[in-house]
């Protein structure tokens, strides 16, 4: 179904210049998809099988009881008895991002993914008429249904910004199609929250209060240096600008950290196996940071007890990319952990530098590197973990691929 939200007289002062994708449930509508028995029924995608977790997805057959994402599994069952739980399949869900990519590219060029959900793709000439924007937008929806999965379905946004189009994406689910015009601002953005609009989390919803901004449209009549100093900084003068309509870039961001963790199963609470499982962590880290061409000046090493009780640990480096180097940091920092049963463990780069600002050291080691740039290759081209440090034998099939929603891993 379509909305269209529109004044009678249309000034299209500001064109439509984006469309952004947000897909439905995806975690709990891709196992639906493969896994008819479930469709029509109230379910929830979990890391692990285990009353201790929370839902990382659930269906709308489960919204509609009230459980959300993050609702733990003790909670979700009061809410809906009948919910079934369903382990987490990341790999498959990596899978199907890209191929619905594909669906959508062959509709239209897909110029940013946001996450393993969202798209947005930038409309050019003729394609930001209404008319023939909202028909690329149905085609999308077909073309996804027929090359990736008949059950699949995503809400798309129109408006003449990206972040206009990620509101609009959220406006109607599931299958929703809303187009927000330029000459319907900012009028069309009253009845929403303000916790609606991208970038408000908790803490900034609090900031806006203490700054008596308790409505969107008390938001919207401010002038824009009134908007700069709630957000104490440019980000307001932005925020002014987008809730307008304007098409103004956001600014570039710079990695900070790259790391995993991992809860581990009972068979692997002992010191050398969380260590082998710390060894895997941070080769994955590794390949992760050599394939964003960032290098890395510290390691930190997080470990989780019995008890809750947690302890970590951090060291720099020599600005590196290769794994020889952080593993033997590794073992300087395991050296210096509490004694203890390990039930979780993570390791994390940070102090990350671009490659085209990193300086060249006298410590570095060009064959390593070149070591480094050969199992890449052969992992890339023959699977994930085909070559690897003898260290990590024993754990290779833990800490499988997890998914950081703005952080889609690639198939290998």
């Amino acid at each position: 179904m379509t909305v269209r939200l529109m004044n009678i007289a249309e000034v299209n002062t500001k064109p439509l210049r984006w469309l952004f994708l947000d897909l439905n449930s995806y975690f709990a509508s891709i196992e639906q998809e493969l896994r008819p028995e479930l469709r029509n029924k109230p379910i929830g995608v979990v890391p692990v099988m285990t009353k201790a977790t929370c839902c990382i997805a659930v269906s709308y057959e489960a919204k509609a009881f009230g459980v959300k994402t993050g609702t733990m599994v003790g909670d979700a069952k009061k809410l809906c008895p009948a919910m079934q739980f369903i382990e987490a399949r990341h790999q498959l869900y990596v899978e199907y991002h890209h191929a619905i990519v594909q669906a959508v590219e062959s509709c239209l060029p897909v110029a940013v993914v946001m996450s393993i959900d969202e798209m947005a793709c930038r409309l050019m000439g003729s394609e930001q008429n209404t008319e023939k924007a909202t028909r690329i937008a149905k085609t999308i929806k077909q073309a996804i249904r027929d090359k990736v999965g008949k059950t699949l379905r995503c809400s798309i946004g129109l408006a003449p910004n990206r972040f206009l189009a990620k509101v609009a994406s959220d406006m109607q689910k599931p299958d929703g199609l809303v187009v927000i015009q330029a000459a319907d601002l900012p009028q069309i953005l009253y009845a929403l929250k303000l916790e609606d609009f991208p970038g408000v989390g908790p803490r900034m919803h609090k900031r806006l209060l203490l700054h008596g901004i308790q409505t969107v449209e008390q938001l919207c009549v401010l002038p824009k240096a009134h908007l700069r100093k709630v957000w104490a900084g440019i980000v307001g003068e932005r925020f002014w600008h987008w809730l307008r309509g304007d098409d103004i870039a956001e600014a570039p961001t710079q990695k900070g950290t790259v790391g995993h963790s991992h809860i581990l199963p009972p068979d692997l609470r002992n010191d050398d196996a969380a260590f082998a499982v710390a060894q895997k962590l941070v080769q994955k880290a590794a390949m992760r940071l050599r394939k964003m061409r960032y290098y890395a000046g510290g390691l930190e090493l997080w470990l989780r007890f019995l008890g809750e009780q947690s302890w970590s640990t951090k060291t720099t480096m020599v600005e590196c990319q290769d794994t020889l180097t952080m593993l033997e940091a590794l073992q300087i920092l395991w050296q210096q952990k509490p004694s203890g049963k390990p039930l979780g463990v993570g390791a994390t780069l940070f102090d990350l530098v671009p490659a085209h600002l990193h300086n060249l050291s006298l410590f570095e080691d060009p064959k390593r590197d070149k070591l480094m740039q050969a199992m890449d290759a052969i992992n890339l081209k023959f699977g994930t973990d085909k070559v690897y440090f003898g260290g990590i034998h024993g754990v290779k099939q833990a800490a499988p691929t997890r998914i950081a929603f703005t952080s889609i891993p690639d198939l290998f």
